[in-house]
């Protein structure tokens, strides 16, 4: 072995003691290996910057943009409510769906994006199933993982190791190439986990809540008492009300009813309007109703105002929770509403939010609430879009908030143009899969269209970007030439092929499998990918077999994060709220990751014949 090649071995080291220590941040390190390089006369400066123009680079940046358009269309979200319409009262229906909607959407966005999402939908799930949040965020959890290995985009490890064939001279993998496997694993690793959530079933222990507890939308209504006084109603043809404003129909004043909101069909899907005197009401409107008297006043309502009664899926204001929401906010000293009734206040035509209850010293008021005049102290619960909610705070001399609602975390604030992230989306992998352009041109035309369609804006694009994970890949990616061209790859893959001895070609990748999975336990599983792509091709070459088995192992390998809560940052997320312990990982993810090696060493050859 030469000296250089001991050199960057030695380098290498280094790098991964660091990456072990978190100390300093991984892409500085890896910023300082690649300046080490140069100035040790390894790499030329053209070898060593070469990352920045690596097409793989730009691809993984645009997918973080068009993730983001996801998020911020509200999609993840989404598919959290049907997740919670169809799982029911069954563990089994939720774990099973819960699996498959996480793997499906991490394959096309951010993994730990939605995994984030998920964490408070499943939350909310197993308290009301009455499962331990234990039994359930370890599958969030792998399910990300396995998302991964659905596409090629589904992660950043399978771009690397695309790369690096493409730079080896052979052609890359395919948009859906990855999928077949991938959904192997994920039957897998489904029925896996309908076995294994029986041994986290004792895992969690009680733990201790610190600090105040943000209250939801229901429990704000239940203390205000106006769980019953609400109406889901459409505007049936022939209705008094058609091409009438709501300040001309004066509904408050003649039967109490207060309209919040109102849902009308588009041709893209349903929009939610925010309500003001001079809203226009027209056919087949769903109008959202509070009854500020109670429901006497509900069957002449409907009768005179042809009206036809709907229901809500679940309970008052959660079916709307994306669009419409609540805040609690107190009168203070100096405030200019002092002495005002809460019709004088005007809220709805000046703020566009509706006033729906009054509590003064700790009791509810009902009786004749339009007409009561504010004291200092007051509480008053406001209801409307959570853009108007928010501008809320930008009025503290007339109104100090004092509780919003936890639900404003999960607001999508483009909800209505998730249609046209949809198309965006579907436009871009049409592009990758046609191979009309290249796969990098592809991504950023789907960039474009989510900024032109609206779904994201330009500060929300640029903030979305993970710089860490790109400068790590740009500086680790000199490794790879660093060892092609002292001899590093080949020492390590003569290393490999002795351990195996004669083994047949699977017994290779099984080992490389290993190797791959062992290196990703200590730092982060793209620069993984980064210095193992090249050994795998390596082996493919000594061997004078197919490349694709062999890349594939190294892509799938690197995402088999599941042994530790670290080896990755979906693991990290679900720690605290699965309440879990080191070992759990341990003891669940090593038999799955040893699962997940056989599958790919029996079907890979068979799906990339070599």
């Amino acid at each position: 072995m030469s000296v250089d090649t001991l050199w960057v071995f030695a380098l290498l080291a280094i790098c991964v003691a660091c990456f072990i220590a978190n100390r300093p941040r991984m892409d500085m390190v890896a910023l300082g290996a690649l300046v080490a390089l140069v100035l040790a006369g390894t790499l030329s400066v053209e070898e060593a910057l070469a990352g920045f123009s690596e097409p793989s680079v730009i691809l993984i940046a645009a997918f973080f943009v068009i993730g983001e358009g996801l998020v911020r269309t509200g999609v993840a979200y989404r598919t959290g409510e049907w997740l919670v319409r169809h799982a029911g009262k069954s563990e089994m229906r939720l774990l099973v769906l819960l699996m498959v909607s996480v793997a499906l959407l991490g394959s096309v966005m951010s993994s730990t994006a939605v995994v984030a999402i998920f964490i408070p939908v499943v939350l909310s799930m197993a308290e009301r199933i009455g499962s331990t949040s234990g039994r359930l965020m370890m599958p969030l959890a792998f399910a990300g993982l396995m998302s991964g290995m659905l596409t090629l985009v589904g992660t950043p490890p399978n771009l690397v190791v695309n790369s690096e064939l493409v730079r080896a001279g052979h052609a890359g993998f395919g948009f859906f190439d990855f999928t077949p496997m991938g959904l192997i694993v994920l039957v897998l690793g489904v029925g896996y986990m309908l076995v294994a959530r029986r041994w986290l079933a004792d895992s969690q222990a009680p733990q201790p809540q610190h600090g105040r507890r943000r209250r939801r939308l229901r429990e704000l209504a239940q203390d205000y008492e106006l769980l019953e006084r609400a109406r889901r109603v459409m505007v049936a043809q022939g209705s008094p009300m058609i091409g009438k404003t709501l300040g001309e129909l004066a509904l408050r004043s003649r039967y109490g009813a207060n309209v919040i909101a109102i849902e009308r069909q588009r041709p893209l899907g349903r929009v939610m309007l925010t309500t003001s005197a001079n809203r226009e009401i027209a056919a087949n409107d769903i109008l959202l109703v509070d009854f500020t008297h109670g429901l006497d006043e509900l069957e002449h309502f409907l009768r005179d105002m042809r009206l036809q009664d709907r229901w809500f899926r679940n309970n008052y204001l959660t079916d709307l929770s994306p669009e419409i929401g609540l805040a609690e906010v107190t009168v203070p000293p100096g405030s200019t509403l002092i002495g005002k009734s809460i019709l004088e206040l005007r809220m709805r035509s000046q703020r566009g939010l509706n006033v729906m209850g009054l509590r003064r010293g700790g009791a509810s008021l009902r009786d004749k609430l339009l007409q009561e005049k504010l004291r200092l102290g007051d509480t008053l619960l406001i209801a409307g879009s959570w853009k108007s909610i928010r501008l809320l705070h930008t009025q503290a001399h007339d109104f100090l908030v004092l509780s919003l609602p936890a639900e404003l975390d999960a607001v999508a604030p483009a909800a209505d143009r998730a249609p046209l992230a949809l198309l965006a989306l579907a436009v871009t992998v049409g592009l990758m899969i046609s191979g009309a352009v290249p796969n990098v041109i592809a991504a950023l035309i789907g960039c474009l269209l989510m900024g032109a369609f609206g779904c994201i804006d330009a500060d929300s694009a640029y903030r979305s970007l993970h710089w860490q994970s790109l400068i790590l890949i740009v500086g680790m990616m000199p490794f790879a030439i660093a060892l092609q061209k002292t001899g590093g790859i080949d020492g390590v893959v003569q290393a490999l092929l002795g351990l195996t001895g004669q083994g047949s070609p699977r017994v290779v990748m099984a080992a490389l499998f290993v190797l791959t999975a062992t290196v990703g336990l200590f730092i982060s599983n793209t620069a993984t990918a980064v210095l193992m792509a090249p050994i795998g091709l390596g082996l493919a070459t000594q061997l004078g077999l197919s490349p694709y088995p062999f890349a594939m192992t190294v892509a799938l390998a690197a995402s088999a994060a599941f042994m530790t809560p670290v080896s990755s940052p979906v693991n990290t997320l679900v720690l605290g709220p699965g309440q879990y312990h080191f070992m759990d990982f341990v003891r669940i993810g090593v038999p799955f990751a040893l699962l997940v090696l056989v599958a790919c060493v029996l079907v890979l050859p068979w799906l990339f014949p070599l």
